[in-house]
């Protein structure tokens, strides 16, 4: 089975397409966006390794000549030097701004091949092949690329929306438990911002997309894409409402900078405790009933993901340090930290000016597991 959710952003529209077995079929769905028959893969070795052949194959079977670097894994790539060394192998190809470059990995390869076709030349087309959860429910779609720098993480970037997305769920088959997981926490996200039903859902549901049950992983990723494209459609360059999508950034931000962007927290495992996090810190200042902290908590624990600062590997530096690290974040407006918090579950808000105390009680509550 396969479905089609578009984005619908003028002359930037773009198809996001969903099922099994869409990378046997990559060479026949690009050739309708090539001006020539040639195409450049911005991937990272471990893809490479699992699924390279495929689409080398299928773009073959189309007579697309391809040419393809392999970066190195993790958040690290995501840097100026995997820019610089992206941005070389691009030129050397000699991609010109008709031609297309395919994204091809998780979120970190789409945000930094992304980024790469956006100040190419100034703005080369580029399609995204997502092989993650996480990148195919959320950093697929939606235009935001760039890379992290020593001052916190895609604070250097451009909106840039891709030609096509093509989101094989079969190769969700392939992921580790702890990265199928991570993904899974961007899918709750959705949920819990603005769907209350598709929560409850998930509630039921959850299991089976973790066993790798087809039909559940396919409804997932397409109602999870349906919610980002509509608010895309409504606020693509964040401007309001697409701040919602932002749900347990904050939090998860900060805590990836304290644990270096690498294999101590994945960027899903991150919002998975940010979302536990903001839904504390509602209840705590009155927004929201005592029971939806709970119910979410519980729900990440029946899942095995991680829910607290005690599942994180290794020392967490201070509140006050953490709180400092939210500072750089993109989400501070006029100096002022702004959270997306929720007043019941599927009912998430953009709250300006929350009270740096009240945050500091929920951070030293989570570092000393109270």
């Amino acid at each position: 089975m396969r479905v089609t959710v578009p984005v619908n952003l003028g002359d930037r529209s773009y198809e996001v397409r969903i099922g099994e077995g869409l990378l046997s079929r990559a060479g026949d769905e690009l050739a309708p966006f090539l001006r020539r028959k040639k195409v450049a893969i911005l991937t990272e070795e471990r893809v490479a390794a699992l699924h390279l052949p495929a689409l080398e194959a299928a773009l073959d079977a189309a007579g697309i000549a391809h040419a393809s670097l392999a970066l190195t894994p993790g958040e690290g790539t995501k840097s100026w030097a995997g820019l610089e060394q992206a941005c070389d192998f691009l030129l050397d190809q000699k991609i010109e701004r008709r031609d297309l470059v395919i994204a091809f990995g998780g979120g970190v390869i789409g945000d930094l091949a992304g980024f790469a076709s956006a100040i190419l030349r100034r703005g080369v087309r580029f399609a995204q092949i997502p092989t993650s959860l996480l990148a195919q429910v959320d950093s697929s779609v939606g235009g935001k690329t760039g890379i992290n720098t020593r001052h916190g993480k895609n604070l250097i970037g451009a909106f840039h929306q891709p030609t096509v997305v093509l989101a094989d769920t079969a190769l969700l088959g392939t992921l580790p438990a702890r990265d199928l997981l991570a993904g899974y926490g961007e899918v709750v996200k959705y949920g819990l911002l603005g769907d209350a039903a598709f929560f409850e859902r998930l509630e039921r549901d959850g299991p089976a997309l973790a066993r790798g049950d087809a039909a559940t992983r396919l409804y997932a990723v397409q109602r999870s894409v349906e919610m980002k494209a509509g608010i895309v459609e409504r606020d693509e360059t964040e401007q309001g409402e697409r701040a919602l999508l932002n749900l347990g950034h904050t939090f998860c931000h900060a805590l990836e900078a304290a644990t270096g962007y690498g294999e101590r927290l994945l960027h899903g495992e991150g919002v998975a405790i940010g979302c536990a996090l903001a839904f504390e810190l509602s209840s705590r200042l009155g927004l929201s009933s005592q029971e939806s902290p709970s119910r979410v908590r519980a729900h990440l624990k029946a899942m095995g993901m991680k829910t607290d600062f005690s599942d994180i590997e290794g020392d967490l530096p201070g509140a006050e340090a953490l709180l400092d690290l939210m500072g750089q974040d993109k989400k501070v407006v006029d100096g002022k930290l702004r959270f997306i918090l929720a007043r019941d579950i599927g009912e998430a808000f953009v709250a300006d000016d929350v009270p740096r105390e009240a945050v500091l009680s929920v951070l030293r509550d989570a570092l000393t597991g109270r």
